[in-house]
């Protein structure tokens, strides 16, 4: 006879067993993306002794006991109590999503979990942001050390949001003695997300600034969730990178995924990808380009002197990515139906956006004339 599925087995050890030793954990964020895939992966976990799911709309996984609301709703106090853990995965990071509804729904949410989380008396709280947060700068070392000072400024998509929750992090403690607070900092994350970062290998040619030194460190979602995972446990505090062991330069990014690269001067890339944000064409702004001109590789020390070990490599993840991105067609972050990339071409794509930059700078001031 087959073993049960995991959820089957976590949902009988929960109901069956209400004498299993391991923390009550209560996720945000549960129904889609990380949160679901965390949350799965508590259920089935035989140190776990329940997992409370909260979100906007009830997820797939029915070991959890589920709560639908808004994480930015203070009656979420009352769903976390009993819980001994929570972990916040209720952020919005679209690309789309209006910058400032972001960073409010961001923001706020987390200091309502964390408020709720201590007046409901948990113990700990274990925050995502993001690497993003030490900065892309060329005079980083390679690798950060998680207590490396952090650089980053909001010019990257949603790293304002991820700055604030890092200070909320760290005043959380002193506001609410009892209350530990871990934050986890993946590098560039990779199994169905969008990012300014995923969407750079949807190009028809690797945009590379002229005089940059990329360095490319992945993060699958899997290996997250364990590093999340061994937090819960309390195998490991404070400040956490985590991502796929070392990492890769431009050179090697290109030989493995067989796109060639268009370089081009610093001020004509960062100009016109400034321009095309500003106009709405793109997404993207020009401060998520330093990205991909810097290093922000993390070493991930702490994790691993606690025994934990990713279990994808950078070049793997890669192959992942390249593979889940086939068929999509990106420029300067915007992306493109296939009739539009086919007529395009491949580098005539990024020309012809950066083209109608200038046809429309030429079209204002002809405006002003008037």
């Amino acid at each position: 006879m087959s073993s049960p599925d995991p959820q089957v087995r976590a949902a009988r050890n929960h109901s069956t067993n209400p004498g299993v030793r391991g923390p009550v954990v209560a996720v945000t964020g549960a129904a889609t993306g990380i949160g679901a895939l965390l949350t799965e992966r508590l259920a089935a976990s035989v140190e776990i002794k329940q997992v409370v799911a909260i979100d906007e709309r009830r997820g797939e996984c029915a070991a959890a006991q589920w709560h639908i609301l808004d994480v930015r709703d203070p009656a979420i106090a009352e769903k976390l109590r009993g819980a001994d853990v929570v972990v916040h995965l209720a952020l919005d990071l679209d690309l789309e999503t209006d910058g400032a509804a972001r960073t409010a729904y961001n923001v706020r949410g987390t200091q309502t979990v964390l408020t709720a989380a201590a007046a409901a008396g948990v113990h700990r709280v274990v925050l995502c942001t993001s690497a993003m947060v030490y900065g892309a700068l060329p005079d980083n070392e390679l690798p950060l050390a998680e207590d490396a000072e952090l650089r980053a400024t909001a010019e990257a998509t949603g790293v304002g949001d991820l700055l604030e929750i890092e200070r909320l992090a760290r005043r959380a403690p002193r506001a609410h003695p009892g209350l530990n607070v871990t934050v986890v900092r993946p590098a560039v994350l990779i199994g169905g997300t969008d990012t300014a970062l995923t969407r750079y290998f949807e190009s028809p040619r690797l945009l590379v600034v002229a005089g940059s030194r990329p360095a490319w460190q992945f993060c699958h979602v899997e290996d997250l969730c364990s590093a999340l995972e061994y937090a819960v446990l309390e195998k490991v505090e404070g400040e956490l990178a985590v991502g796929c062991d070392g990492w890769l330069e431009q050179e090697e990014v290109e030989e493995l995924s067989g796109i060639r690269r268009m370089e081009l001067p610093s001020a004509v890339a960062l100009g016109a990808a400034a321009r095309l944000h500003r106009i709405g064409l793109t997404p993207s702004p020009a401060g998520d380009l330093a990205y991909t001109m810097y290093p922000w590789v993390v070493s991930g020390s702490r994790l691993h002197d606690a025994g934990w070990r990713p279990q994808w490599s950078n070049e793997e993840v890669l192959a992942e990515l390249l593979e889940e991105v086939a068929g999509r067609h990106t420029v300067v972050g915007r992306r493109l139906g296939r009739k539009d990339a086919t007529a395009a071409g491949a580098a005539g794509a990024t020309v012809a956006l950066l083209g109608t930059a200038a046809l429309v700078r030429r079209a204002r001031k002809a405006r002003r004339r008037i």
